[in-house]
């Protein structure tokens, strides 16, 4: 069951490159952005890489650190499938994990956190993630 909405960011993809594989193309993507996790402003940086499986959707895995405006560090690291939009734009879904030292955000390291990742065609972000319970 989805719990509240703990994460909602916006911002930017910073680069792309293409790794090497047998198998159709692999593509790595860095990405930046703000907004609030846990009630939180944060910054969060990110990267993962994607292909193509057999029924033409994507399958990737990725990993970032966020830092709370206090300077509070949360790393993450998740999955999830997605697919192709008109233009060139990818929307991907999946589960995030987090881990973290920090008192204030400890509640992190228990939570399965879903999430709708949406990049358009222009290399803008748009995340939101759900607790799920």
């Amino acid at each position: 069951m989805l719990g509240e909405q703990i994460l909602e960011l916006t911002g930017k993809r910073t680069g792309r490159r293409v790794l090497p594989t047998d198998l159709g193309f692999k593509v790595e993507v860095s990405f930046e952005d703000t907004g609030k996790l846990l009630g939180q402003q944060v910054n969060n940086m990110g990267t993962y890489w994607s292909g193509p499986r057999p029924d033409g959707s994507l399958y990737g895995e990725g990993q970032g650190v966020v830092i709370t405006q206090d300077g509070e560090v949360v790393t993450w690291k998740g999955g999830g499938v997605g697919k192709f939009q008109p233009g060139g734009a990818v929307s991907y879904r999946g589960a995030v994990y987090y881990s973290t030292a920090s008192a204030k955000l400890a509640r992190l390291n228990s939570v399965a956190l879903v999430f709708e990742f949406e990049v358009s065609a222009d290399g803008t972000i748009r995340t939101k993630g759900w607790e799920w319970k």
